[in-house]
């Protein structure tokens, strides 16, 4: 992407003018849903050292005389709620609440990045991890001084106990960003990294000074 293809003022406003995320959670599994919360209600995700105290309990399923308590994912506050379901009986995957979480410095810096940055994306639902070869770069020099190209295997698609080497295709640049864990399941168009081409990495240090030192 190149910097006359960027409105600093227009990105920046956006996030000024909405700095949220709205989490949207869904029936885990079938069963009656008794809510926990309302419209309004501050939540709180997971927290403690070792991520051992779960969030606040959003809603409670009952199904075969078993209870399951949901928890919140994220921070923030009820923006939206299917009351209608109160006490009903409710098909799993079903939307039944908007969180309104409220970005940090770190997370709107990371939404820009992912607007100006080439994603390459997960080609399947799968597991993935690096190639040996940008592992051991990645090892040795870190992942913004690795360079990738088209052509270049840059990671092992791990997929019912196969292994499927996946080559890079996008614009040649480093790994600026990273948004999987290796070893864990990855949805299928889901980014895995961001390329910045060398010559745009002037313009990612402008973004990133620009909201920290504009965001309060």
């Amino acid at each position: 992407m190149q910097q006359d293809d960027i409105d600093f003022d227009e990105i920046i406003s956006k996030y000024k003018a909405d700095p949220y995320d709205y989490v949207d959670i869904h029936s885990i599994h079938t069963g009656r849903i008794r809510f926990q919360v309302e419209v309004g209600t501050k939540v709180e995700g997971v927290s403690g050292e070792w991520h051992h105290i779960p969030g606040t309990t959003l809603y409670i399923l009952i199904r075969e005389r078993n209870t399951k308590p949901v928890h919140s994912p994220t921070n923030g506050e009820v923006s939206f709620i299917r009351n209608d379901l109160e006490g009903q009986f409710v098909e799993a995957g079903e939307k039944i609440i908007t969180i309104k979480h409220p970005l940090t410095k770190r997370e709107i810096i990371d939404g820009i990045l992912r607007e100006v940055l080439y994603p390459f994306v997960a080609p399947e639902r799968a597991k993935y991890f690096f190639s040996m070869d940008i592992q051991s770069r990645i090892d040795k020099y870190g992942q913004r001084e690795v360079f990738i190209k088209p052509g270049d295997e840059i990671f092992t698609m791990s997929l019912m106990k196969r292994e499927t080497p996946v080559y890079y295709e996008g614009e040649p640049g480093i790994i600026h960003s990273m948004y999987f864990k290796p070893g864990e399941s990855v949805d299928q168009g889901q980014p895995l990294v961001g390329i910045c081409p060398k010559d745009t990495l002037p313009l990612i240090q402008k973004i990133i000074t620009r909201v920290k030192a504009e965001w309060e």
